[in-house]
């Protein structure tokens, strides 16, 4: 955004606040719980703190500790680290530089923490040592952090700040300025699974109650820069970091900006209030208080992902390890796991905030540029997890309007990109038919018709298989990986190809056999909401002839325990029994990571009645009832679009757009994005 244009956005965000029915109750930041999905293998979640769509998430480090770090469960505390990955599956990566401050002798093991003093709120954190009472607080912006420590008694403390800390292999850490007061360094680690490299560098300063502390320290035989300090009562000692893609210099450039010679409270209030305007931009009216706090929770993590990596001077590094520079009001974004998002997280964004959607399409687009691998590259700027299918996202955005990405040189790179894809599994088959279908619908709509032709019918050249492998499933084949499958059984894959809807319920199964065999799946507990492949089913009841169904079974999910029979790898002896989504720190059901907001922004959709079926379709599916009274999303200002519960019904029986008639299920984007009024009348 440029300069000139920052001060109408932020009145107009304020006003906004002001005028939201919900502000006089609870501000949607002050419903938020971070400790939500922190605790086991629910989530994958941290308290750690960061501004919305941030690089720096700076959070605490338990021990044993989970994929983010931390572990809600654990009452040891290893230190605090500066970045990771939202929610993602392997062992998570990030874990950046991480600082810690300990009583001389303590410095060489976990300090145990008091949970009872442990609060977090969004861009705030706070705890206490249990065995030394010494306070850590946190504060970030999108690119910085400040770690303070307060010191209770006097005596002898040690600062350790280690570069080689990393969730995924830490590949190198090099020490350019080991000067406290002008710390420099840069940093490689393994992306998610360690398939590919990522680089960062830093500028660090340590203040001793607010001073900087000018000494040079030698790195020990571990790379870790360690500082014994005598402090009394009351003390402080303080990291400020900031991180750049590009080099140390920019990274010094950007913690003098974002944060300069603010206080680390003045930094929490700044970026609490930066929360607020971005969850504000859905209000609720109505509803229970534990489900206005899950919504507003669920939407916090939705906004955590991408990360913005351009510097405040607008240079970033590319995919390809190349410094460029992103156009004056607009940004760039890393941080991919799209194999997950693109199905919800990416086309929220795309109702609920177009413009940033444009410069996230634009960062995706600039992917195929550069040369995208389906994984992430040896080059990457930040924390990478896959980009599979982000030609159907891209298409998604393009047909809902959003600006920024240049269809016509996307078009033919997308197309080059098919020959890349796996094609030896059912689920690759599928997936990459679903690839090619977006390659044709772009050519199709940029008027190339003999490119349409040809993937089509390499879209379409999927059938067959499907015809065998998929039309009649025995029970001793419906195993997680039978035939290969990823982290899925045929029944859930069976479901796929969304693209294809008309001839999976016509010429494939037939319209009854269709209802009669999702019923059956359903019955039978053959689906799995701890994973992507199946996730959409529960929406496909909407164009069956009892959509009913759907909207109780998606009631049920949103609320209710339920049996989890399924893990990623098999089916379980026992289902694990509980909710789907709860307001506690187990968050989500067992073995459900949220895999960067994707499962967060299922929880979305399903609360506002509404899911993106087909992406790459600019509509909606009208799928379950929602859950508010009146729910309303403020995509740029002066537009408002409206979602209007009409009884308390638990059926949806009809369906009105502005004030008119509207046929069930579907709802055009463009007739939203226009900001029209979608009721939904409700009966039992």
């Amino acid at each position: 955004m440029s300069p000139a244009l920052r001060p109408l956005r932020l009145l107009w965000a304020a006003l906004l606040l002001l005028a939201s029915p919900a502000f006089a109750a609870t501000a949607p930041v002050d419903a938020v719980d971070p400790f939500v999905g922190t605790r086991g293998d629910h989530g994958q979640l941290t308290p750690a703190v960061g501004a919305p769509f941030g690089m720096v998430l700076l959070g605490p480090d338990t021990a044993p500790g989970n994929h983010m770090g931390y572990d809600d469960s654990d009452g040891l505390l290893r230190g605090f680290s500066h970045t990771r990955a939202v929610g993602v599956g392997c062992g998570g990566a990030g874990g950046d530089l991480l600082v810690r401050v300990d009583a001389q002798g303590d410095q060489d093991r976990p300090a145990p923490i008091d949970k009872t003093t442990e609060t977090a709120a969004p861009g705030r954190y706070h705890v206490r040592y249990a065995r030394t009472g010494l306070v850590a607080d946190l504060a970030a912006t999108n690119a910085a952090g400040i770690a303070r420590f307060t010191v209770p008694q006097a005596g002898r403390v040690v600062v350790t700040l280690d570069p080689m800390h990393s969730y995924a292999k830490r590949i190198d850490a090099r020490w350019e300025s080991t000067r406290l007061d002008a710390l420099r360094g840069a940093l490689e680690g393994g992306t998610v699974c360690d398939e590919g490299v990522y680089r960062l560098w830093f500028a660090s300063t340590l203040l001793h109650n607010g001073h900087p502390v000018t000494q040079t320290v030698q790195p020990d035989a571990q790379n870790r820069l360690r500082l014994a300090l005598d402090v009394q009562a009351g003390d402080t000692l303080e990291l400020r970091s900031a991180f750049s893609t590009v080099d140390a210099d920019s990274a010094a450039r950007v913690l003098a900006t974002e944060l300069g010679d603010r206080t680390l409270e003045a930094v929490q209030q700044q970026t609490h209030d930066a929360w607020n305007v971005a969850l504000s931009r859905i209000t609720l009216e109505g509803g229970a208080p534990e489900r206005r706090a899950l919504f507003y929770t669920a939407l916090f993590h939705v906004m955590q992902s991408p990360s913005r990596i351009d510097d405040v001077d607008g240079r970033y590094r590319a995919a390809d390890g190349v410094v460029r520079t992103v156009a004056a009001g607009h940004h760039r974004y890393s941080g991919w796991a799209v194999w997950d998002n693109y199905r919800t997280q990416l086309p929220l964004l795309a109702l609920l905030d177009p413009q940033r959607a444009g410069d996230i399409g634009a960062s995706l687009a600039e992917l195929y540029a550069v040369g995208k691998p389906q994984w992430s590259t040896r080059t990457e700027p930040f924390i990478t997890v896959r980009t599979e299918h982000a030609g159907i996202a891209l298409l998604d955005y393009l047909r809902k309007g959003i600006t920024g990405i240049d269809a016509k040189a996307l078009l033919p790179r997308m197309a080059a990109d098919s020959a890349t894809l796996q094609r030896q599994t059912p689920d690759q088959v599928i997936e990459a038919a679903y690839d090619d279908w977006a390659v044709w619908q772009l050519a199709d709509d940029l008027g190339n018709k003999s490119l349409a032709a040809d993937f089509k019918q390499r879209a379409l050249s999927y059938r067959p298989m499907w015809m065998q492998v998929f039309h009649d499933i025995t029970p001793e084949f419906d195993t997680v990986r039978a035939r290969g499958l990823y982290q899925g059984t045929l029944w859930q894959y069976r479901w796929a190809g969304v693209f294809d809807l008309d001839w999976l319920r016509g010429t494939a199964l037939g319209a009854r056999d269709f209802d009669a065999q999702l019923q059956r799946f359903f019955d039978e507990d053959r689906y799995n909401m701890t994973n992507q492949p199946d996730i959409q089913a529960p929406f496909l009841y909407a164009l069956t002839a009892t959509p009913q169904r759907g909207q109780a079974l998606v009631e049920r999910l949103l609320t209710q325990p339920i049996d989890h029979p399924y893990a990623n790898e098999g089916k379980r002896r026992t289902p694990w029994h509980g909710r789907s989504f709860a307001l506690d720190p187990v968050g989500f059901a067992d073995g459900m990571d949220d895999d960067a907001g994707c499962m967060s922004a299922w929880y979305v959709w399903a609360s506002m009645g509404l899911y993106p079926l087909v992406l790459g379709e600019p509509r909606y599916v009208i799928g379950a009832v929602p859950a508010f009274a009146r729910i309303q999303l403020h995509p740029q200002p002066g537009r408002t679009i409206t979602i209007e519960r009409e009884g308390h019904g638990a059926a949806i029986t009809r369906a009105t757009l502005a004030g008119k008639p509207t046929p069930l299920p579907w709802i055009d984007h463009a007739a939203l994005a226009r900001g029209m009024t979608l009721r939904m009348h409700t009966a039992n």
